[in-house]
């Protein structure tokens, strides 16, 4: 298990410092600058901004000046939110986002695994043609979309939940998030649980169990299960990374203050350091959230623990 993980580090480090190298370049090969909309401001005040910043230096020399402050965890302050810096506004924005995609993930698991449980016993009958039919329906509709009609029909029409703010977290205004997120991950989960039950169900060791007498309710949980979860163990790290990564649209919709409304705000105003920092941080946390799925796969799966033996 230590080469496996000593080999999934040697690919995470290159791939995090490409996507950061490919950002920052990319950021500003863009036409524009932060302080392009300052019309007022006079030549000699705009040049000791940018000098402030550094952003008077040639490119290679930004870049090496932002690599070393980033390895002693100095992201920089933000050009937009003054007397702020990247550090204090991921700080106040990563717990809203990481608790928003922990629970549509928890509600994922649940109706995703409950759905697919229910329409591989019930196979090629009413209700798993139901299932299959609105899982596809949500695979096919991303959360973007989900959510403004999520916002329109539960929050105007019916006026049973804010379609807005935070609220320190009260369950009412997470509903709409939170379902807008879970939802595609939803229709996933039930389709992968069901094609590994439906797998599972025809191997030999379930029949096997079957003609033993035990019940069916022991076969499915002691024995069905375990195996068909294997793929969904897999999924769980992408997954969880995508609802992250999906919910900066989504905190710009309901008005969440989590980090994606900083990104999108910093995006749309040239704060390249922020945009840098959620970038790098993000990253990282999908790296992570990958590692993780691979290291709970091969615990679960001894083939893969013994290919890297």
């Amino acid at each position: 298990m230590s080469a496996f993980i000593l080999r999934r580090l040697l690919i995470a480090i290159p791939t995090l410092i490409v996507i950061a190298t490919a950002s920052f370049f990319l950021m500003r090969a863009a036409p524009g600058g932060p302080f392009d909309a300052e019309a007022d401001l006079e030549p000699e005040v705009l040049e000791n901004i940018r000098a402030a910043y550094d952003l008077d230096k040639p490119l290679l020399e930004q870049f090496r000046i932002y690599v070393s402050n980033a390895l002693q965890g100095d992201f920089g302050p933000s050009l937009v939110y003054k007397d702020f810096s990247v550090t204090e506004l991921v700080a106040i924005g990563l717990p809203v986002s990481i608790k928003l995609g922990v629970w549509a993930m928890l509600v994922a698991l649940l109706l995703g695994g409950l759905a697919g449980i229910i329409a591989a016993l019930r196979q090629n009958r009413f209700i798993d043609h139901a299932v299959m039919a609105m899982a596809m329906t949500g695979i096919a509709i991303p959360s973007f979309v989900v959510a403004p009609i999520l916002a329109l029909f539960f929050g105007l029409y019916l006026r049973l939940l804010p379609v807005a703010g935070w609220n320190d977290g009260a369950w009412q205004n997470m509903v709409l998030p939170v379902t807008a997120l879970a939802l595609p991950q939803v229709a996933i989960i039930a389709r992968l649980i069901r094609g590994g039950m439906l797998e599972v169900l025809r191997s030999n060791f379930v029949r096997t169990a079957r003609a033993k007498g035990l019940p069916e309710s022991q076969v499915v949980i002691a024995h069905v299960l375990r195996s068909a979860m294997i793929p969904l163990v897999g999924y769980l790290g992408p997954a969880l990374a995508g609802i992250m990564t999906g919910s900066l649209v989504i905190e710009l919709i309901f008005n969440l203050p989590g980090v994606g409304r900083y990104f999108i705000q910093g995006a749309l105003n040239r704060d390249y350091p922020l945009v840098m920092g959620v970038v790098v941080i993000y990253a990282s946390l999908i790296i992570l959230l990958n590692l993780l799925s691979d290291l709970a796969y091969a615990a679960l799966d001894p083939r893969v623990r013994r290919a890297y033996r």
